[in-house]
């Protein structure tokens, strides 16, 4: 014990030094291009067959539904994993890595200048890691403290309508959430243990407080004010948006659109508070996050993801899956009382949206066995539902060149199995 005691001390202390030398003196980090000795070789046993789920028994799925976490999120640009396995052949400091790699992200998304960035294991980590850097500031006996709260503040502010499964996050800290739902009520739960005001992006429009007067009710009350805006990308504008618009804190994840590393995920914010935040978080042993492991191949995957997710044609992207959904609309509308419509969500998987109806009097099929149906045929499609709207939805911007093709034959051949 006395041993890790010491080795928590020593690193802790390290990281202070290291985000303060990063900040102070430019770095040759990301300009060195050092060629490792070791060409890939050709794969033999496992992953020889170039399908590793396969070999598992596991059913890959063409993607109909969007960046989802349970299907692994999305694809990572082809780039990334020759930059990733660049970031594999060597050791760095991992503290001095995040503080460098945050400085580079804050500059190519010309955040204000004193916000800087924190590349973490997903947008829920981003999460917690922001609000225990709340909580605790810079105090070591704080952070090792967590998730006894006694000495610091306890309660944390959100809007009823924006609850969501992933405030577990923010309940882990060991805080206790205050629901509210007007201004009347958010003034009279204002109180000195109130440490954050959150808001879930995606739940905009389900609350009576908008996204720009909650974070002007924060300022007015100095209070830390985090934005969860996880699936928000696109619009590519939200990356800065909410930074401009005076969140302290604002997150992100990186395995949806932005295409980069599954297991990574963006904290956005004040320089001092994306400095407590990695201090709570892993390498730090004895921290709340030290199970949040981010690394050195997933921070440096994300650096190239954003490089490329901003350098990207959105308008000609958006369009390709437009023109992927009209095309399935065509072979489907095909069977008698099937129609479909359009639509882009307002927030969360802002892309082209397709819903599907049929008339059940005629096509003899519930759209819950219609999507059990894809999910068992061959090649397994997955499709979501309707976005609270009635029927099926789809999406296409996760699916592989070919793949619409494949969508539109199976679901016409299903729908016609079922035409009274």
């Amino acid at each position: 014990m006395r041993l890790n005691s010491k080795w928590n001390r020593r690193g802790f202390l390290g990281t202070v030094a290291t985000i303060a030398g990063v900040m102070l003196t430019p770095r040759k980090l990301f300009a060195t291009n050092r060629n490792a000795a070791g060409a890939s070789k050709t794969v033999t046993g496992f992953g020889q067959t170039g399908n590793p789920y396969q070999e598992l028994g596991v059913t890959t799925v063409i993607n109909c539904e969007g960046t989802m976490t349970v299907l692994g999120g999305s694809l990572p640009h082809p780039e990334l994993e020759a930059v990733m396995t660049m970031a594999g052949r060597h050791f760095v400091s991992i503290p001095e890595l995040e503080v460098a790699a945050g400085s580079r992200i804050a500059s190519m998304l010309k955040l204000p200048p004193d916000y800087s960035a924190l590349v973490t294991s997903g947008a829920a980590a981003a999460m917690q890691s922001g609000l225990a850097g709340i909580l605790t500031g810079g105090n070591e006996a704080l952070i090792r403290q967590l998730p006894d709260l006694t000495g610091m503040k306890s309660e944390v502010i959100i809007q009823k309508s924006h609850r969501n499964p992933f405030d577990h996050q923010l309940r882990s800290t060991g805080i206790r959430l205050v629901e509210i739902e007007t201004v009347d009520q958010f003034r009279a739960a204002v109180n000195e243990r109130t440490a954050m005001m959150h808001f879930s992006n995606f739940a905009n429009a389900a609350g009576q407080i908008k996204v720009d007067e909650w974070v002007r009710l924060a300022k007015q009350n100095n209070i830390p004010c985090m934005n969860d805006a996880a699936a928000d990308t696109p619009p590519v504008s939200h990356l800065w948006d909410y930074a401009n618009m005076g969140y302290d804190l604002i997150t992100f994840s990186g395995g949806k659109a932005i295409r980069g590393p599954q297991c990574a995920g963006l904290l956005i914010g004040r320089k001092e508070m994306v400095t407590n935040a990695l201090l709570n978080n892993s390498p730090h042993e004895d921290t709340l996050g030290r199970s949040q492991k981010v690394g050195k191949e997933e921070i440096i995957g994300m650096v190239k993801a954003l490089e490329l997710f901003l350098s990207e044609d959105h308008d000609a992207l958006a369009k390709q899956w437009q023109d992927r959904l009209e095309g399935v609309s065509r072979e489907i509308m095909k069977v008698p009382g099937v129609s479909t419509s359009f639509f882009v969500p307002d927030i969360a998987n802002h892309v082209p949206h397709m819903q599907i109806l049929w008339d059940e009097t005629r096509v003899k099929l519930t759209p819950e066995e219609a999507r059990k149906l894809l999910r068992a045929s061959k090649p397994a499609i997955v499709i979501g539902e309707g976005e609270e709207r009635p029927g099926l939805a789809m999406n296409s911007f996760m699916l592989q060149p070919g793949e619409d093709k494949i969508v539109a034959e199976q679901l016409s051949r299903i729908l016609r199995e079922h035409v009274a």
